[in-house]
């Protein structure tokens, strides 16, 4: 049984992988800022840790992270957010995630980040670039700490039933993959092991995901 902590527990893909976790025996705890969404969380069969990342620290979080083998990062302010919520959460929150899980002792970081991060432009203040900026920036702090981590590029994100094959590798075409693959390629990220130190684009494709995982 693995323990694994998802920030932005509440968010669709972190649900999605919170009930295949569930239903394979694992223990998944998500972590959320609403406490009206704990029951919801419980229904899945996951556990609600309820903190808020903008407005805690290492320590604190460290503390919630205590026993976990692995964490998630799918945490994201959001479509309608501003531009200083995307570097507070989708970069500083990823960040701090990193620094309570090394403090915590936690081996394995899976990161949800976006195709295309590294291409923003710095001299903009588009609220896409600055999400862009956000998240390459935590992928590269996170490239620098000394954890088992994978970081998960993925393209357009829809709410279309799973396939259950990808395309994966270091950049592929652009493209789009429904949340419940992106789900499903961090269950088998979990449980695998595969892609250790590794980052990747994933797209839908016709490659079943283990063995997609399996050839990066």
């Amino acid at each position: 049984m693995t323990d694994v902590v998802i920030a932005g527990g509440h968010g669709q893909i972190a649900l999605h992988l919170q009930r295949l976790l569930a239903e394979a025996g694992h223990s998944p705890a998500g972590i959320i800022r609403n406490p009206e969404q704990v029951g919801e969380l419980q229904g899945i069969g996951s556990r609600a840790i309820v903190l808020d990342l903008e407005h805690s620290s290492a320590a604190e979080l460290a503390d919630e992270l205590a026993g976990a083998d692995v964490v998630v990062f799918a945490a994201g302010a959001g479509p309608n957010s501003g531009a200083d919520r995307k570097l507070s959460l989708d970069r500083d929150g990823a960040i701090l995630l990193a620094e309570a899980a090394e403090l915590a002792k936690v081996p394995r970081y899976v990161m949800v980040s976006a195709m295309g991060s590294d291409d923003f432009d710095p001299e903009s203040d588009d609220v896409f670039q600055v999400y862009l900026r956000a998240k390459s920036e935590a992928d590269a702090d996170l490239r620098g700490r000394d954890l088992d981590w994978t970081i998960v590029r993925p393209g357009g994100l829809t709410d279309d039933a799973p396939t259950g094959t990808i395309t994966a590798a270091t950049t592929t075409d652009r493209g789009s993959i429904p949340r419940a693959d992106v789900a499903a390629v961090l269950f088998a990220l979990i449980e695998s092991g595969a892609a250790s130190r590794t980052q990747f684009e994933v797209i839908g494709g016709e490659t079943p995901i283990r063995e997609a995982l399996a050839a990066l």
